[in-house]
């Protein structure tokens, strides 16, 4: 494939000659033909002098007419649209007027999306837990937004955006933006913060909300908006915390919609509106923390972007870095290093497995010129990311000197868009006045960013909560039925996120002596798994349940699969069971009758784990 762009190797726009400055999207929404049919008019600042053509992304988009709009007046203008590349999109071409000159520019694209758009997901009411209304959701990270509205996809550009929706007038219609005026059937939505086109998102259903505090609600289906709002009612306290540690939150509004089980994220940070994957919902807040996550997002990611993807650890690792530390001023320091080494176990899992024959992938700056981000996309950026940031504030003295590096940091880049190297640059132009300053000749850059594999160095974690899973595992993976049956440390007292560690650990362990059914039933009887609503816990028993080969369970690890379709969860077990012969087929067979009810996005990456790609 190449790289598509100079300053994006995933998009063809050329933001060196243009930028989208302002889009104004009119959509009516069509749920029988599955499709949003309009306009997009954008508003561009032509960077250089007689630009002859405009350059946008498309995917399997039907445009019917371009417009250039001035003083006034509409003149048609030419268009054309390349061939696809596979899981990438094509490149949409505006013919421009000879002697267009710099500044601002309008072009008003009217088009529909195609009923298959792999930024949207149609609904039908059976799929809802209503089961009287259809629904339809967006995700455009990483490169979705340009199977929505032709745009230039690439997060180096940034944008304020205007809309007004059609919609049937039983339901509601929710945008990442602030709603502007509604009236049954029509909803108009501004978005005053300029924001990348992987940040454009939409949500529509027959969604209530509860309040979550003074400027938070949470939305979702009536069946579970109560559980819904006792599940996230911390979350204003982790605005709060996060508003501390990062400066002022300039988007408003921070509204939670709790998603469809076929949401593919765990969470996604659109601006004003989070979506939250529903397996979060374990009746004891103990999977909440992705909320904090996405809260973070607003500076990092949102408000601080990566130009390009290949520098997405800039958006996931901080985040993750200032997660836990809501996490820490929340519950303690032993909770924020526990947190990060169990992401540690995470990591290693997803090297083991995922990233096995791509290796490169598991650098913290990648190489985009012949892979989708979707195809890149792994806990690497993640948790390699916040492991870098850990190790360079415990280098410059703790949290006390490298948190406000952080602030300051952010407050430099605000409303940015950038690549690691302004990163390095703030850094050094923080500490290099000061009496930290011979600290910043310690970091091997070159190391930590092009190495493959394990974070080079893991920095001095509090290891307390974590020597106790890791004997668990220890004892699990080496002793047999009979010797744990009379043993007492397996029965103290653990936190669930320990136990969650813990099986993580134990599903990492080479050997483990008598994994058969026996050995599951004890695991589960000593710590009550088979009742557990925990999604985290009942994916990791799950795997256990492949590993000893239990064939007899495999339609409850199906059942799994099938209850929602969060990447992190059904690509580790769709791969699992792709790699064990017995079951592979009744797999295969159980993906094939489903796929048509994920994202693109999730049934494109396990069709090519399962080899069928």
């Amino acid at each position: 494939m190449g790289r598509l762009g100079t300053v994006d190797p995933s998009s063809y726009s050329q933001p060196d000659l243009v930028k989208t400055e302002h889009s104004v999207l009119n959509w009516k929404v069509d749920f029988a033909a599955t499709k949003l049919q309009g306009s997009v008019l954008h508003r561009f600042n032509v960077l250089s002098a007689n630009l002859e053509k405009i350059l946008l992304d498309v995917r399997d988009i039907n445009v019917t007419n371009a417009t250039l709009l001035a003083g006034g007046s509409e003149l048609p203008i030419n268009y054309f649209i390349s061939d696809p590349v596979d899981d990438i999109g094509q490149k949409l071409t505006l013919e421009l007027p000879s002697g267009t000159a710099k500044g601002s520019l309008n072009v008003r694209i009217d088009y529909e999306t195609s009923s298959s758009a792999s930024g949207l997901q149609w609904l039908n009411p059976a799929q809802t837990l209503g089961k009287e209304h259809p629904y339809m959701f967006s995700q455009c990270q990483a490169i979705h937004a340009r199977s929505v509205f032709p745009c230039q996809d690439t997060p180096s550009v940034k944008f304020t955006y205007d809309a007004t929706v059609e919609h049937p007038s039983e339901l509601t219609t929710l945008m990442s933006a602030l709603i502007d005026k509604k009236e049954p059937g029509k909803t108009q939505f501004k978005q005053e913060v300029p924001i990348p086109a992987y940040l454009v998102a939409i949500a529509i259903g027959r969604l209530v909300s509860r309040p979550l505090g003074e400027n938070s609600n949470v939305w979702a289906e009536e069946a579970i908006v109560d559980e819904c709002a006792e599940e996230f009612s911390e979350t204003a306290v982790m605005l709060k915390t996060a508003s501390e540690l990062c400066g002022p939150y300039v988007w408003k509004q921070y509204d939670l919609l709790v998603m469809p089980p076929s949401f593919p994220f765990g969470g996604m940070e659109n601006p004003c509106l989070t979506f939250v994957t529903p397996t979060l919902l374990a009746g004891d807040k103990s999977l909440a923390d992705v909320v904090a996550h996405e809260i973070a997002h607003s500076w990092t990611g949102n408000l601080v972007t990566n130009k390009n993807f290949e520098h997405f650890w800039l958006n996931e690792g901080f985040t993750v870095f200032v997660e836990s530390k809501i996490v820490g001023r929340m519950q303690g320091a032993k909770e924020l290093d526990f947190k990060m080494l169990s992401n540690l176990t995470d990591l290693q899992e997803c090297l083991r497995t995922q990233l096995e024959k791509t290796p490169e992938l598991s650098k913290l700056v990648v190489n985009l010129s012949d892979c989708g981000p979707d195809d890149a996309f792994s806990s690497v950026p993640y948790i390699k990311g916040s492991t870098f940031l850990r190790y360079l504030e415990d280098l410059f003295g703790g949290p006390t000197v490298f948190e406000p590096f952080l602030r300051d940091y952010l407050k430099r880049y605000a409303y940015k868009s950038i690549e690691t190297n302004d990163f390095k640059a703030a850094l050094y132009d923080y500490f290099k006045d000061t009496d930290k300053k011979d600290q910043l000749g310690v970091i091997d850059w070159d190391l930590w960013l092009t190495s493959e594999g394990m974070p080079p160095i893991i920095p001095k974690f509090d290891e307390s909560l974590s020597n106790v899973t890791k004997e668990l595992a220890n004892l699990w993976s080496s002793k047999t039925v009979a010797e744990l049956s009379d043993n007492k440390d397996i029965k103290q007292t653990i936190s669930i996120h320990q136990l969650i560690d813990f099986l993580g650990k134990l599903i990492e362990k080479k050997d483990i002596v008598d994994l058969n059914e026996s050995k599951i039933d004890l695991l589960e009887s000593t710590y009550n798994l088979k009742g557990s609503k925990n999604a985290e816990v009942r994916f990791r028993v799950n795997r256990l349940i492949i590993r000893a080969r239990l064939i007899k369970r495999l339609e409850e690890i199906l059942e799994f699969a099938n209850s929602n379709f969060r990447m992190k969860f059904c690509r580790p077990i769709y791969r699992d069971l792709g790699a064990w012969p017995e079951a592979k087929p009744a797999a295969v067979r159980n993906f094939v009758s489903v796929k048509d009810q994920m994202m693109a996005v999730c049934s494109h990456t396990i069709e090519k784990d399962l080899g069928l790609k």
